[in-house]
């Protein structure tokens, strides 16, 4: 699989099959990930990926969290502006739409927009989440850095055959991974990512992308 192709054909999938993922594929990935490019070569992301009945334990205390109706943990982390403007709203609107229009649940109906937030902290039935934290004292430029960690990451699932979903769902259970992982104290989680082999009876409508002119400016002949 060449690289045009891994980035057009990654995707947030929203289901996976219990396919078991060999530890020899998640390390090849990891291991060429190191090589994401950082600003002074800083390396600012810590990942843990977790399997087996260490993710067990991790979902089922967060599936007892959501049955007592416990408030999630308090952000550590602002993911959205409180107020977002054109065109960004719209783009976030118009996914809200797709996703729960897909799974035929109202706009208004936000009872089920809750039930169906709820398969994020099953992994969608991945056999593998990777969770990312950075140490808690970098700032926005490492924040980028991390981001590229991740997007590297993802594509090089894709050359393994392999989907993912990025997850920073995870850092409203943020407490409750770090049980299970016990990270030291100067890490902040900032998202997870379920990773595993595309369940193909379930489907999975693209996002689309903006008109290439509303992002890119063209400069010079």
């Amino acid at each position: 699989m060449d690289v045009y192709e891994a980035v057009t054909s990654r995707r947030a999938v929203r289901g996976f099959t219990d396919r078991e993922v060999p530890k020899e594929a998640l390390q090849r990935v990891v291991s060429a990930a190191a090589w994401t490019p950082s600003a002074s070569n800083l390396q600012p992301w810590h990942a843990y990926v977790l399997t087996g009945e260490p993710l067990s334990e991790l979902k089922k205390h967060v599936r007892e969290r959501i049955a007592a109706g416990e408030p999630w943990d308090e952000p550590e982390y602002v993911q959205y502006p409180a107020t977002l403007k054109s065109p960004y709203r719209e783009r976030r609107s118009e996914f809200g739409a797709q996703r729960y229009g897909s799974l035929g649940i109202a706009r208004e109906d936000w009872e089920a927009r809750q039930r169906a937030a709820t398969a994020n902290w099953e992994c969608f039935g991945a056999p593998v989440a990777l969770f990312c934290y950075i140490d808690r004292d970098l700032g926005p430029a490492q924040w980028s850095d991390v981001g590229m960690f991740l997007q590297t990451v993802m594509l090089l699932l894709r050359a393994e055959g392999l989907h993912s979903c990025a997850q920073m769902a995870w850092a409203k259970y943020r407490t409750s991974v770090a049980e299970i992982l016990s990270p030291p104290d100067e890490l902040l989680l900032f998202c997870g990512m379920s990773i595993g082999y595309e369940d193909l009876t379930i489907s999975h409508p693209r996002t689309g992308r903006a008109r290439l002119e509303e992002t890119v400016s063209f400069v010079g002949s």
